[in-house]
């Protein structure tokens, strides 16, 4: 009788494993443990990209009744509203301008300029933390270097160079410059990996060929860099366009000509004579709307840029 029971555990037991053998041959082959290891990003990205834009666009189109409503996004159209896009779009597209060609040719320098190693390894050291040292901590830095008691206005003064009272760091240029410090070690950090991709053997062809140096930068050179240089350029558009610490410490929480759109957006949470929230969301769903614009060339233009690498 004991050995019965065994045998029939025996046969159970094979039964089970090979019932466990055809569920792993139906599993899809793409269906691996792998996906446990970003199974945290895709959390991430749900929690914190997904449900607050979301929950934006669901604040922006609905009132406090949760009803379906325009009238907040249609308010995106008055005289405030629409100066603060346009001061945000013009600060972000000129140090998007200018963190663009100063970064380029930065970059530049230390990859196809042949600079000594240790040039390159300081700049990007000190790209690694530039480009993330935004916020308080670079106003309080800009108010120290140039404001009206700054080291810099001190030193310029006592030569008689006086930047004040034409000059402030909470007027429209003074947030510029603040950007630009953060946007050009950016685009350093996005543009050298590109800047190496240039292949010897390209110049070698163009010198063979007869090209000059502007011939290969203007026919060759430039053109594979395009997408890779739209990509970054869209990139840094975004990060000025979305900013929002550094601006505030330099103007403040007012309403004035020099508001930005994320100040704004604060405003309509924070501030007792202009609290609505769901007006709030509504400028907050337009800036949604122009990231993801930016977004969207930056994909385009890496795929572009990914595409030539891969077929040459």
């Amino acid at each position: 009788m004991a050995q019965t029971a065994t045998i029939r555990n025996l046969d159970t037991s094979a039964d089970s494993n090979s019932l466990f053998a055809r569920l792993v041959r139906m599993r899809p082959t793409w269906l691996t443990w792998n996906w446990l290891g970003v199974l945290p990003f895709f959390l991430f990205i749900a929690l914190f990209q997904l449900y607050p834009a979301w929950s934006i666009a669901v604040g922006a189109l609905t009132d406090d009744s949760h009803h379906l409503v325009l009238d907040n996004m249609l308010k995106l159209g008055s005289e405030l509203n629409r100066t603060s896009y346009w001061n945000t779009i013009q600060i972000s597209l000129i140090t998007t301008a200018s963190g663009g060609i100063l970064g380029f040719l930065l970059a530049w320098a230390i990859t196809v300029g042949r600079l000594p190693a240790w040039v390159r390894s300081s700049v990007l050291s000190f790209c690694g933390v530039a480009a993330n040292f935004a916020g308080i901590p670079l106003a309080l830095a800009f108010f120290s270097a140039i404001g009206r008691v700054g080291v810099i206005t001190q030193v310029l003064k006592s030569i008689g160079i006086f930047i004040y009272p034409g000059f402030s760091l909470s007027s429209f240029f003074g947030i510029c410059i603040a950007y630009t410090y953060f946007q050009i070690p950016f685009l350093v950090l996005i543009m050298t990996p590109a800047l190496d991709g240039l292949r010897e053997e390209w110049r070698e062809a163009a010198d063979n060929l007869g090209a000059t140096q502007a011939q290969y930068w203007r026919l060759v050179a430039m053109p594979i860099l395009l997408p890779s240089l739209l990509s970054s350029l869209a990139l840094l558009f975004a990060n000025a366009f979305g900013a929002y610490a550094t601006a505030y410490a330099l103007v403040g929480g007012g309403v004035g000509e020099n508001l930005v759109i994320s100040i704004a957006v604060r405003a309509q949470f924070s501030n007792d004579s202009l609290t609505n929230p769901h007006l709030g969301y509504a400028m907050a769903f337009g800036m949604v709307i122009m990231v993801a614009i930016t977004v969207f060339i930056y994909t385009w233009s890496r795929q572009r840029a990914e595409r030539w690498r891969n077929s040459s």
